[in-house]
């Protein structure tokens, strides 16, 4: 299956969209207190990609083999998931270690591609008022 991801994150909170054929289905949620206010946007940025695959792949919209196209608005950050461009920041080498192995494991087959933020789903999302809590 195809599917088209966007995400993105700020020092507050996270956000993700997963469009795949006629369905979008968006999340946001609050940082948990060890990351909020803590973490920098581009850390935040990371957070989204890593939860939001994470949770496509947990309720079953994302799927083994299945293609990705996912979309960034940052231009350090599609450098840094596309060449072997030198992270100094190990907080984002962790979570680039992590969003590949859910890559590897589910088999997934991923195209990153560079947006304007404007451009950005889940900016829209990111910036709404109302928060969806793990109860949702």
């Amino acid at each position: 299956m195809d599917h088209i991801f966007y995400s993105d994150g700020n020092v507050k909170k996270v956000s993700w969209l997963i469009q795949t054929n006629d369905s979008i289905i968006d999340q946001n949620r609050e940082h948990v207190d060890i990351y909020k206010d803590k973490i920098s946007n581009i850390q935040s940025k990371y957070v989204a990609l890593h939860i939001g695959l994470f949770w496509g792949i947990g309720v079953f919209v994302i799927k083994n083999e299945d293609h990705i196209k996912i979309k960034l608005d940052d231009k350090i950050m599609f450098e840094q998931l596309t060449t072997n461009l030198k992270i100094k920041d190990e907080f984002i080498q962790n979570r680039i270690k992590f969003i590949n192995q859910l890559i590897v494991q589910r088999k997934l087959k991923i195209e990153f591609e560079l947006i304007l933020q404007k451009d950005n789903l889940a900016n829209k999302i990111l910036n709404t008022k109302e928060i969806k809590t793990k109860n949702d």
